[in-house]
């Protein structure tokens, strides 16, 4: 448990007063650590400042070595590829120091490293450009060199992140490093369930005291207490752990550790577990929590539009052979009309008929609706093989056309199995929030076919939510690509 691993578990002492439990130390013994741990900091800072700068000229050298190696059997200008190396290195260092990306708080994951140092690579390589254009040098470095030291540069300030990360991340999990000393308050349960389900020691979080709130009448002596705890210990951040309605709680938690020179957090609410881009706004005197952010910005809606047009156009003129023979395959299989059409929930849970070529002997559209399982007798022998090689659904192609649907989106589900679902499964609705798509990333997942049991379903629409909140044009195409070509879209397939 996070109080017995860590240095303080607030209890109630013998005479009714709550105290802090501390190891026997002297009392200097809190700003000793308090400055080791300012120290560690940094000197991380200097050293992942310094990794990237050497890595940056090492492939500086190693670019124009090879390059020159290759097509003129000589190591070339080596002072003028450390010279690059060198500016290179400063357009890219000196900007992620200025925005502290180099504070260890950033190294406890990977995620993201890649994405704020791809434009900030560009840019300084842009830059190098235009400098070198304005002083006339742009031909002491070959054109060769600095396509190799583009990729090469990159790859290797990844790399030198990457090992940096998996070294915090293994002494963090064991609590041996850290990159903040925290200070806990808040009634026993929360306490509990915040060490419990975030184990904070792993995300570079030293808890150096939990101090327990006991009731009301009490609060004042306990936050005293607490107050003066933290003053002697010196922590970087105080967390109130306090369910946000006990509006008196927090405030008098905030009076009390006003006085001490610290950051003070309001912790976790319960709510907030539920979504995963929780943004903190102000609009004018209007502070507000964004739970959920708009799906698509008017941009990237008309993009997206305008993409659907252009390849469903093209997609359906190429495709009108292959349709005239499935259509044709259909009506020599079985009775009944070549295109099945079921009403579905559509962007906004607008109800729109989905388009599909007909695979099974039956036309359901109405509130019992069966999922077709594997064997089902309902599937013809043309739609068994229309299935298994998704083609059931190109006519959707149509629909996407038509505006009703996007080439790549949540799959749509009946209108019975929509309302069962959202009553089932949180956040089901919010799949709504975008058109759904012919394929989805759900789908080039793996995650296609009968969902018989609510946690498939769950994982369906997990993969939907991602790819509604990490939506770009190119995920639209990687799925686009997965679907033709990658096994996991035929998975499952019935």
């Amino acid at each position: 448990m996070l109080f017995e691993r860590n240095l303080v578990a607030a209890t109630p002492s013998p005479a009714g007063q709550t105290g802090a439990r501390k190891e026997r130390r002297p009392r200097w013994a809190g700003l000793m650590q308090g400055q080791n741990t300012a120290l560690l900091r940094a000197a991380f800072f200097g050293v992942a400042a310094m990794a990237d700068a050497l890595a940056i000229v090492c492939a500086a050298l190693a670019s124009g070595f090879t390059h020159h190696l290759i097509y003129y059997s000589d190591p070339g200008p080596v002072d003028s590829h450390f010279l690059v190396g060198c500016i290179i290195a400063a357009l890219f260092v000196v900007p992620n120091i200025m925005r502290n990306d180099y504070a260890m708080s950033s190294y406890f994951k990977f995620t993201g490293h890649l994405g704020r140092s791809v434009t900030l690579w560009n840019l300084a390589f842009l830059s190098a450009l235009i400098l070198a254009f304005l002083t006339k040098t742009t031909t002491d470095v070959s054109r060769g060199t600095m396509i190799y030291f583009y990729v090469s540069g990159f790859v290797c300030v990844g790399a030198v992140r990457s090992l940096l990360v998996q070294a915090i991340e293994t002494r963090a999990r064991t609590g041996a490093i850290s990159s903040r000393r925290v200070f806990l308050v808040g009634h026993e349960a929360e306490l509990r369930r915040f060490s419990e389900q975030y184990k904070p020691w792993t995300l570079g979080m030293r808890i150096v005291a939990a101090a327990v709130l006991r009731d009301e009448d009490n609060i004042d002596d306990d936050l005293a207490l607490a107050a003066a705890s933290a003053r002697m210990l010196r922590p970087d951040d105080v967390f109130i752990l306090a369910p946000w309605s006990q509006k008196e709680t927090i405030d008098a938690c905030v009076n009390a550790f006003m006085r001490v020179p610290a950051s003070i957090h309001l912790g976790p609410e319960r709510i907030l577990d539920r979504f995963a881009d929780v943004q903190f706004e102000r609009n004018g005197p209007i502070a507000s929590l964004s739970l959920v952010r708009r799906p698509l910005t008017t941009f990237e809606v008309v993009l997206k539009r305008a993409f659907d047009i252009v390849a469903s156009s093209v997609a359906l003129v190429l495709l009108s052979p292959l349709f005239a023979f499935v259509a044709l395959a259909i009506k020599l299989d079985s009775k009944g009309p070549v295109i099945f059409r079921q009403r579905r929930y559509g962007f906004n849970q607008q109800p729109f008929r989905i388009y599909k070529f007909r695979s099974m002997s039956t036309m359901d559209d109405g509130r019992d609706i069966v999922q077709a399982r594997k064997g089902d007798a309902r599937i013809t022998r043309v739609g068994g093989v229309l299935r298994r090689l998704n083609i059931d659904e190109l006519p959707q192609l149509v629909n996407v056309l038509r505006g009703e649907m996007s080439l790549v989106g949540p799959r749509p589900h009946a209108l019975a199995h929509d309302q069962h679902f959202e009553r089932s499964i949180a956040l089901y609705a919010r799949r709504h929030n975008v058109k759904p798509g012919i394929t989805g990333w759900a789908q080039v997942n793996g995650l296609r076919g009968e969902t018989n049991t609510p946690d498939l379903m769950r994982k369906r629409v997990e993969h939907d939510l991602y790819y509604i909140d990490n939506w770009s044009p190119g995920l639209d195409f990687r799925i686009l690509f997965l679907t033709v070509f990658s096994r996991k879209a035929y998975r499952n397939a019935l």
